[in-house]
């Protein structure tokens, strides 16, 4: 993941400060030349806040002066395209609510739609959903059938209950069913790109309402593109890591009679920083074939000294009668951003359909600096 200074750093504070005095050329802008001066420090939804609030303040008076101007720049200047389009987006969106007439807010939603293109204006427009979701979601539902990829995408991506990067909806948090409508619209569209979000959305979702998404599923399946069976796994991945067993059944994976050897360690104490490898074997035991989603739960050492499993995904296999799946996998401890390791007792098990084995203690031993101090 890149910084945000290489996302919304200073070159692209200057072109958007450039890009809106040409359109705005007789206009002395103060905030948005010195916008950046401020970055050290802040994180990239921060930054875009800032520059936000700088275009507010540099382009005062009434939503359509502001849109006038926003549409002038993007005719104009090429370079108005990129991250620079999420303050921008930001501030359309700010503007229309404060100005609080069904007018600004209709514009301020095309206006969204004719700018995410240039690259997006999913964050944007959770503004005008807090604002008014029902007039929103009318307004949006249109743009499943628009002719630009990026419009469909927004429809989706745009509604999605846990959008990261993005606040939150209450509306469509009590409401989630209120999306549906726009994912029926979409999951059999043409772009993977918007597909992808539309898995997404829906797997949003199952974090609150698994019988809303099992059943949205359940629909699709019954009427399907072929690509609708690969977005439909998409969907469900939460839910199948979770075990569920309607996701499961859905998905062709039954109860199956098995056995499972392991997993077995390879050791049972784990250098900072290292892997720990783990093997097992899974037979069919039943008298009929076996189709079988195979995960693995890694219980992580909290540092509260409680554990925490997360599941990861190891292999989907047929097994006829007496046929057997060897599993030889290595699972690393190496220092990522998005994890924080804590030493201590740690677990893994397998899970097959749902059904998870019991867990196998292993040790991840303290960084070498740390164990040497505790000497």
């Amino acid at each position: 993941m890149p910084f945000a200074d290489e996302l919304l750093g200073v070159d692209v504070a200057a072109t958007l400060a450039r890009s809106i005095q040409g359109a705005v050329p007789d206009r002395v802008l103060r905030e948005l030349p010195r916008a950046a001066d401020a970055f050290d420090g802040l994180s990239l939804r921060e930054r875009a806040d800032l520059l936000r609030d700088a275009l507010l303040a540099d382009v005062p008076g009434n939503y359509a002066t502001l849109a006038r101007t926003i549409r002038s720049a993007a005719e104009h200047d090429p370079a108005f395209t990129g991250w620079l389009i999420w303050p921008v987006t930001s501030a359309v969106a700010a503007r229309a609510v404060a100005e609080g007439t069904d007018a600004s807010f209709d514009d301020a939603m095309a206006l969204l739609s004719e700018l995410t293109g240039r690259l997006t204006a999913e964050f944007a427009i959770r503004t005008l959903l807090r604002h008014d979701l029902e007039r929103a979601l009318d307004i949006i539902a249109g743009w499943t059938v628009a002719s630009d990829e990026h419009v469909r995408r927004l429809a989706s991506e745009g509604t999605r209950a846990y959008l990261p990067w993005a606040v939150r909806v209450p509306g469509l948090l009590s409401h989630p069913a209120a999306t549906v409508r726009i994912l029926d619209a979409l999951y059999r569209d043409d772009s993977e790109y918007v597909r992808r979000s539309v898995a997404n959305h829906l797997n949003d979702l199952s974090r609150d309402s698994p019988e809303l998404v099992v059943e949205t599923a359940r629909r699709w399946l019954e009427t399907p593109a072929a690509t609708t069976p690969a977005l439909v796994r998409r969907a469900l991945r939460t839910l199948v890591k979770r075990g569920d067993p309607r996701a499961l059944a859905l998905l062709g994976f039954g109860p199956a009679t098995v056995q499972i050897d392991g997993p077995l360690l390879a050791e049972t104490r784990v250098a900072w920083g290292e892997e720990v490898r783990f093997t097992a074997v899974i037979r069919n035991t039943g008298v009929e074939s076996a189709r079988l989603s195979v995960d693995y739960v890694v219980h992580h050492h909290r540092a509260n000294g409680t554990l925490s499993g997360k599941v990861f995904k190891l292999a989907t296999a047929d097994l006829a009668p007496g046929e057997e799946l060897a599993i030889d996998r290595r699972h690393s401890f190496r220092a990522i951003t998005t994890r924080r390791y804590y030493p201590g007792a740690h677990a893994i098990a397998l899970q097959v359909n749902g059904v998870a084995t019991s867990p196998v203690a292993f040790e991840l031993l303290p960084p070498a600096g740390d164990a040497a101090e505790a000497r």
